[in-house]
Parts: structure tokens; C-alpha cells; sequence
């Protein structure tokens, strides 16, 4: 097993040697407009798995991902020439779901503030549900001569 370290150097120059080889270009009409996002390594170096998003339609990914799983082939040869490692590892292109879930979280945050706004805007006109002051008062009692038998903080203190 490999240097975690070592893998990771490795999946970083797989990521940089694939997206220069995407940016000059395949000769698919079908790739799109795609972004190389991640890149992991095996621990043996023997597998890499290469996270990609494509800008665009359902359709357009569609058609992105059957011209990457074409230019597989292609593309391992490329890495194999341009690292120092005695086997090439093989490329699985994975599509990421980063816009997917940055969508997801995007709506969940608009759908939360909405609800704040919604409760400050009943917090502003609430009522109490009972008293408004819910502290319990000092009792009040009769002494047997008829005096008010309350207790004042000054009386309390001696």
C-alpha cells in the first residue's frame, strides 16, 4: 500500500493532466462543457476515480459522460505518459453532484428564512396565553387581629 501522501500528489496530477487534455480539446462533438472537480486514488494507485460536473441540460450530461466513457482509453494513455508510476491506473469517470446539492441546500435555506420571517412576523403580534406577568405575587393573608399580613422586603430583612 502506498503513502497516503503520495496518492494524494498522484490523484492531484491525474486531476491536472486530464483537465489540460479536456481543455485542448477531444474531437467528440458530444463532450460539454466540463470541469474536472476531484480526483481520488487507490491506496495500491491502482484505480483513479475522477469527479466531473458538465455546465448545462440533462441531455448535454447525457452526452458528456457516453464521450468521456469513450476517450477512457484515450485518456489513461495520457496519464500514463505524463506520471512516474510503474502501472497507470485505470480512470472511472464519476458525475458529481456538487450543482445538485448546492441547489438542494440553496432551497432549503430560502424555504428556512421564509419560515423566521413568518415568525417574527406572528412573534410581533402575539398576545400572551395568560397573564402577562406569570410570576408568582406574594400571598396575601389576614392575621387573626385583622392586620394585612404581607411581608415587605424591609420587614424580611431584620
Amino acid at each position: 500500500m502506498a503513502d497516503p501522501a503520495r496518492a494524494r500528489k498522484m490523484a492531484d496530477r491525474i486531476k491536472e493532466i486530464v483537465a489540460k487534455r479536456l481543455d485542448k480539446g477531444l474531437r467528440d462533438p458530444r463532450l460539454g462543457f466540463v470541469t474536472i472537480t476531484d480526483v481520488r486514488v487507490t491506496g495500491d494507485l491502482q484505480h483513479a476515480s475522477i469527479f466531473y460536473t458538465v455546465y448545462g441540460t440533462d441531455e448535454e450530461r447525457q452526452d458528456s459522460a457516453k464521450a468521456l466513457k469513450a476517450a477512457t482509453g484515450m485518456l489513461r494513455s495520457e496519464v500514463g505518459r505524463n506520471i512516474t508510476a510503474r502501472l497507470t491506473p485505470s480512470l472511472e469517470f464519476i458525475a458529481d453532484a456538487i450543482p445538485e446539492n448546492a441547489e438542494h441546500i440553496s432551497a432549503l435555506l430560502r424555504e428556512a428564512q421564509t419560515r423566521d420571517a413568518e415568525t417574527a412576523e406572528f412573534a410581533a403580534t402575539a398576545e400572551y396565553a395568560g397573564e402577562a406577568d406569570p410570576y408568582v405575587k406574594p400571598r396575601e393573608y389576614q392575621d387573626d387581629d385583622g392586620a394585612d399580613g404581607r411581608v415587605d422586603e424591609a420587614d424580611a430583612s431584620r
